[in-house]
């Protein structure tokens, strides 16, 4: 009799015992932090999504802060240098965009440069350069092997109204240069500050 009774104690505790956890693992399955249907957001992630024009405005402003020079070439034609950063490679890196407002579309031939080599380039940044005044020298826009620039190329030009990103690469001045000339085409100069390894 007492075995019966003491089978009975134990089934009772292992029911007992087994229902507890199962409780709890359900509660800490479903819990307010855990969960992640699309209905009930987290505080902190609801005002993440909430700050989220606030993240792209300060891009905006970060990107029009940015602006090194603005130069505008004749049929409206406008080049923007947004950065121009030193690499630990030795060389300089010039980026910007160009806004076509021609009334055509913009084919980049006379950016290529008059250099019989570059004539491959197409329509490309391959004809700026970096004048550095106080060291009277000028740096043309680097090239591989074949005869490519390192320099944005154009293919199928830019449409009216509309701006295209460009970069090339030149090689650094000295180190104690912190200003250079950069120009391309028809353009006028346009005056840049380098800055360091980023």
């Amino acid at each position: 009799m007492k075995f019966r009774y003491t089978m009975k104690g134990r089934a009772a505790l292992t029911t007992v015992t087994i229902a507890t956890g199962l409780v709890l693992t359900v509660a800490g399955c479903s819990g307010g932090d855990g969960d992640t249907s699309s209905d009930s957001k987290s505080p902190s992630t609801a005002s993440k999504e909430s700050d989220g024009g606030d993240d792209k405005q300060e891009t905006e402003t970060s990107a029009a802060d940015s602006v090194l020079a603005e130069v505008k070439g004749e049929n409206g034609l406008t080049l923007v240098v947004s950065s121009a950063s030193r690499d630990s490679g030795g060389f300089v890196t010039v980026e910007g965009t160009v806004t076509n407002n021609t009334g055509g579309r913009w084919m980049a031939v006379e950016w290529r440069g008059d250099e019989r080599e570059l004539a491959k380039n197409g329509g490309s940044v391959a004809g700026a350069n970096l004048v550095d005044q106080a060291g009277k020298k000028k740096y043309l826009v680097l090239r591989d092997t074949s005869g490519r620039c390192l320099c944005t190329q154009f293919s199928g030009g830019v449409r009216d109204g509309e701006s295209a990103q460009w970069f090339a690469q030149f090689p650094a001045p000295p180190e104690g240069t912190t200003s250079v000339d950069f120009q391309v085409g028809a353009m006028p100069p346009a005056t840049i500050e380098l800055s360091g390894d980023e």
